[in-house]
């Protein structure tokens, strides 16, 4: 498959262009947003952008934060309908003195039975199982590698979030 290069101004509109830059160039922001297709022809911006929101971090909290956070948007593309033609999954972070959260919302199931109504968390597959489960290692990885995380519960629009604390110090990570 040949190589094609499409201009960064078709993806990011203009004045959002520091959402990517890898910089610390506006570290004090309080709250950033940005609604990502789903393609996963997408992710090296997703990595830019949450590389950008982490930047003021050390390059282990840096590191952290793009791992968990890329994994709730494969989530968001893999296992919802913001993953189908068209549609579209948003990252939020929010910054506070201590640490950062990102909040992924996407379009919920792909399965139509699932109703608004009915809350059914999320949650990590057994450790016992990881080895042979074919999916849940992922959110395994937030629930041990976080400071915490949660969802709210509704199957037809999801929406996923971690907290990370700056000092790392009620995440795994330091042991792990």
């Amino acid at each position: 498959m040949p190589e094609v290069t499409i201009p960064l101004n078709l993806l990011i509109p203009h004045g959002y262009e520091h959402y990517f830059n890898r910089s610390t160039d506006h570290p004090h922001f309080t709250r950033r947003s940005f609604e990502f297709r789903g393609e996963t022809v997408l992710m090296p911006l997703v990595h830019a952008y949450l590389t950008t929101c982490a930047a003021a971090g050390s390059p282990e909290y840096r590191y952290l934060f793009d791992l968990l956070g890329t994994e709730l948007a494969s989530n968001a593309i893999k296992h919802t309908r913001s993953g189908l033609p068209g549609y579209t999954y948003t990252l939020k972070v929010v910054r506070s003195v201590t640490g950062l959260t990102l909040i992924c919302t996407d379009w919920g199931s792909i399965d139509r039975r699932d109703s608004a109504q009915e809350r059914r968390p999320l949650s990590p597959t057994d450790p016992d199982e990881l080895l042979t489960s074919e999916s849940g290692r992922g959110l395994a990885l937030v629930d041990r590698l976080s400071t915490e995380w949660g969802d709210n519960g509704q199957p037809a629009f999801r929406r996923v979030w971690f907290r990370l604390d700056y000092d790392l110090t009620k995440s795994a990570w330091p042991t792990a």
